[in-house]
């Protein structure tokens, strides 16, 4: 079995799997006795519980609906002036092939309001939620990717955490500068010994005697906006006395940070394959004294601000990449409708067709989980974080897909740079790689949703050891696992969807059902020893997309033919070849998660990667090398 690669990784999946981040990102601090006495939350997340096979629809159907026509009105009448920024002042080719956006272009995004599109407007911002921010990352999306980093690393990020978790005074003091005075703020998390895994950062903050201030010492790399910013959220080690033993322990702690504090500088722009507009460079703490009233949230909870930060952010990733998803389609479209070879349009061409529709298929299910998202997060749910993670994969990776299939529509001129399809799958790449890489989130999902199914074993087996006083909850979940592998009772969508989707809802239905044996029978079968078999975990991680994208579109497209909107046949059809797809992914990701050749492949697999280490790279003999 292929281990994970590191005791850092594997500490990273443990923290995450011991702590519920699926949970409220900033919960309200309560009383003790005033938290004893509340029932137990129940986990509204669609997604933690298909881990048990369980539907809860809340999240999910009918499609959320959130913004007011007040709010709408707003957002539309929004949606001009930014793509007129785009048209008329932004370059995104020159922005790329200079490597700099120029003064004059920051400038009028600032004066539109661009870097502070979530600030509430009694700071200066716009003070739009976060569907109202998904719908303008749209449109940065589908025209310049280098610019829409420095505008995320800013605000998505950047001082997300202040919004978060920072005091009255803190929110007073920084949020008019990040949003009107054009003080640049920047996340400074990453270092050379710590990129997925947060909890291993060296950078380093002592106290001073008097309790006034902590000394900061470290450096961090890769930083976006990290040569323009002002204003920093950075996360460095500090000493905790622990409250109950009284042991000391370094825990993370997460800061806000000025330049004017002094001893902040940072290095040249680094040189980068895409996204070459956009700030990122090392940045370097030395001796910088922070005032005590700077901690973000509490003192050794640094880990849980960054997890957070990333976690209320990632939403906005897939809006912006169905943006661009949606520009790459429309340059193959357009090429596709005048093309002609061998005497006939190329449209006209099953193979064009074949990758045109599946390039429609996930940007719908991109855009319709992003919203799914958003709109959930704005009604007040604070179970979203498996669907996030799932959308920043699945955005990222079908990106990438389509941009890819888009240059192979166009052939030799999707290669040239004048269609600006090689920027952006220059761009692309990073989206797989930050803001948490899409193995590690995959492990996260996948260990999150396990964490949640296994705890519901564990209460049935509490249940099982006094029988008598929980006759209820035994039967209901012999009943429910009985009908399940007989194929009688599980889950039923049907009252969810519209006639015409009846046959996909049952697709997804049963891979739901699948999902739960499966995740029962694989905890079963490793118990806590989960942790490490990640290929197991990937397959599982993999389904979960699947189905989050199928619930997603079903939703969705039953929204739009219950509205008889103009494109809800389309979007049916959408539906239904997407459905008759992910099932059939679904079901071979699953056979394999439970298949008794699983380990002895993945021994094989470890066997052949551990040689390819010892000797540094390929291990074979050339075909006409001597002997």
């Amino acid at each position: 079995m292929l281990k994970l690669n590191s005791y850092g990784t594997r500490k990273l999946i443990l923290d995450i799997s011991k702590t519920r981040f699926y949970s409220a990102a900033v919960p309200k601090r309560k009383p003790e006795s005033e938290t004893r006495k509340e029932p137990k939350k129940e986990n509204e997340s669609f997604m933690a519980n298909i881990f048990r096979g369980n539907l809860v629809s809340k999240q999910v159907f009918p499609y959320p609906d959130v913004l007011t026509l007040e709010q709408k009105e707003t957002t539309d009448s929004m949606l001009d002036p930014f793509q007129r920024f785009f048209s008329d002042v932004n370059n995104a080719a020159r922005n790329d092939e200079n490597s700099v956006i120029d003064d004059k272009t920051l400038d009028a995004l600032w004066e539109l309001g661009g870097m502070a599109i979530q600030v509430p407007s009694e700071y200066g911002g716009l003070g739009m939620n976060n569907t109202q921010y998904a719908r303008l990352c749209q449109i940065v999306g589908a025209n310049d990717l280098g610019l829409g980093i420095t505008l995320g690393a800013h605000q998505s990020i950047g001082f997300k955490g202040i919004l978060l978790y920072g005091t009255p005074e803190q929110k007073a003091k920084y949020l008019p500068k990040v949003a009107s005075e054009q003080v640049y703020a920047a996340f400074a998390l990453t270092e050379p010994s710590s990129g997925s895994d947060a909890n291993s950062i060296r950078s380093r903050a002592v106290k001073t005697a008097d309790n006034k201030y902590y000394i900061l010492n470290g450096s961090k790399i890769w930083i976006s906006n990290g040569g323009l910013a002002d204003v920093m959220t950075v996360f460095a080690q500090t000493e905790q006395i622990d409250q109950k033993t009284g042991e000391k322990k370094d825990k993370v702690t997460a800061f806000i940070v000025e330049r004017s504090f002094g001893g902040v500088t940072n290095g040249a722009p680094e040189k980068k394959m895409g996204i070459k507009a956009s700030n990122t460079a090392e940045v370097y703490f030395e001796d910088v004294k922070i005032p005590i009233e700077n901690v973000l949230g509490k003192e050794g909870e640094g880990f849980k601000v960054a997890v957070n930060i990333l976690n209320s952010g990632r939403f906005g990733m897939g809006a912006t990449l169905s943006g661009t998803m949606k520009k790459c389609i429309e340059i193959a479209t357009a090429h596709a409708n005048n093309r002609t070879q061998f005497g006939q349009k190329i449209k006209e061409f099953g193979t064009i067709q074949e990758k045109l529709v599946n390039m429609n298929i996930l940007q719908y299910a991109t855009e319709s989980m992003a919203f799914m998202i958003s709109q959930n997060m704005d009604s007040g749910s604070q179970d979203y974080h498996l669907e996030t993670a799932i959308s920043k994969v699945y955005a990222s990776e079908c990106a990438w897909y389509v941009a890819d299939e888009a240059i192979q529509i166009l052939g030799g001129m999707g290669f040239m740079k004048e269609t600006g399809l090689e920027r952006i799958m220059r761009d692309l790449r990073i989206f797989r790689i930050f803001e948490g890489t899409n193995e590690v989130l995959r492990l996260f999902v996948a260990l999150s949703g396990v964490q949640y199914a296994g705890n519901h074993l564990k209460e049935l087996q509490r249940a099982l050891k006094n029988p008598s006083a929980n006759l209820g909850f035994i039967f209901k979940e012999a009943s429910r696992r009985a009908t399940s592998r007989i194929g009688l009772g599980g889950v039923d969508l049907s009252a969810f969807v519209v006639p015409e989707l009846q046959e996909s809802a049952k697709k997804a239905a049963s891979c739901i059902d699948l999902f739960g044996r499966t995740t029962e029978e694989v905890l079963m079968k490793y118990n806590k020893n989960i942790i490490n078999e990640q290929i197991v975990l990937n397959h599982l991680a993999n389904s979960a997309i699947d189905i989050y994208a199928m619930i997603a579109t079903l939703s969705r497209s039953t929204r739009a033919a219950k509205l008889n909107l103009p494109t809800a046949e389309h979007e049916l059809n959408l539906t239904k070849a997407l459905a008759n797809q992910a099932t059939e992914r679904v079901f071979q990701h699953l056979r394999k998660a439970t298949s008794p050749q699983l380990q002895s492949e993945n021994k094989l697999l470890s066997t052949i990667a551990k040689k390819i280490c010892e000797q540094d790279g390929v291990h074979s003999t050339g075909v006409i090398d001597l002997n």
